[in-house]
């Protein structure tokens, strides 16, 4: 129960260091969108969930992790059977 606390609130501090580091960013960074004559300056990230999912981390300490299987693993997985092939 203690790690679990520990862990609980350390993903709090990372919250309120992404939250600092995320108004920074939409105060200082942008990246460029459009044609070389009209450039666009829009925010890297759109919203604070894209930067720091709070939710998910919570989810991870408390062991309701999903196992969401995304195509670059897939990918990764793949490549590491072809390399067993040889073994």
């Amino acid at each position: 129960m203690r790690m679990k606390a520990y862990n609980l609130a350390r993903i709090d501090k990372e919250h309120d260091m992404h939250l600092q580091a995320w108004l920074h960013q939409m105060a200082k960074s942008t990246k460029n969108v459009g044609t070389a004559k009209k450039p666009k300056h829009e925010p890297v990230y759109k919203t604070f969930q894209e930067f720091f999912d709070y939710e998910k981390h919570i989810q991870e300490v408390q062991g309701k992790k999903k196992n969401v299987i995304t195509p670059k693993m897939k990918m990764l997985a793949r490549i590491a059977a072809k390399a067993n092939e040889g073994r």
